[in-house]
């Protein structure tokens, strides 16, 4: 009964993660290694973007308040358009540019509208890295498994066995990069969907303010 359980833990243990990546060869364990790299890329990415987006709305939201505070535009000049740093400033100064030429309201529109996509081309950096890790880490696990299986069938020809003992670790460090490959992907899936929605949303505030800003242009220009 005791070598029973001994047995069956060294069979555990020879199965573990640890064992089934040194067990591996060379080309193998570079599939996992990559595949251990996306993952962790993406989950900095995903980080990183969050708590970027984040403090984009929190600024966002105050630079809102100020200003349709009442204050003048002097005043709004002063404190953001000199000094902008983040996209709702930065918009707000380059169509306070325009607007006390002709026909403020279009020029108004065109070039805060032209910086609120320049701002959004810079706040979207990253994300096409997740999208290339979601598509691509499947396949690149499934390389990995089709390599390994390969291995557990010369295993098979070269010790014209096809008993379960022989074949099972090279079909488990097989199946064990299609597991890294979707461990990487789906994380990176669900990363991208979430933060392209989240992007999407401040992007409609951006652009609903530069409609306010060129139709406060026209008017001032009535």
């Amino acid at each position: 009964m005791e070598s029973s359980v001994v047995e069956i833990a060294q069979v555990v243990e020879g199965f573990s993660f640890y064992a089934l990546f040194m067990r591996a060869d060379w080309v193998v364990k570079g599939v996992m290694g990559i595949l251990a790299f996306m993952s962790i890329w993406s989950w900095a990415i995903a980080i990183d973007k969050s708590l970027q987006l984040r403090g984009l709305h929190a600024k966002g939201r105050q630079f809102e308040r100020e200003f349709w505070s009442g204050r003048s535009l002097d005043a709004l000049s002063d404190q953001f358009a000199k000094n902008a740093r983040e996209p709702f400033s930065r918009v707000f100064a380059a169509g306070l540019r325009e607007w006390k030429g002709d026909n403020p309201g279009g020029r108004v529109s065109k070039a805060a509208g032209a910086e609120a996509g320049r701002q959004m081309t810079e706040s979207e950096g990253g994300l096409g890295i997740l999208a290339t890790i979601a598509s691509a880490a499947p396949f690149v696990g499934l390389f990995g498994t089709v390599w390994g299986i390969m291995n557990a069938f010369r295993s098979i020809a070269a010790s014209q066995d096809t008993n379960l003992a022989v074949v099972a670790p090279g079909i488990a460090e097989a199946l064990f990069a299609t597991a890294l490959g979707l461990l990487a992907a789906i994380p990176a899936v669900i990363f991208f969907n979430a933060l392209s929605a989240n992007l999407a949303k401040y992007g409609s505030r951006l652009d609903g303010f530069v409609d306010e800003l060129s139709a406060l242009a026209d008017r001032d220009g009535v």
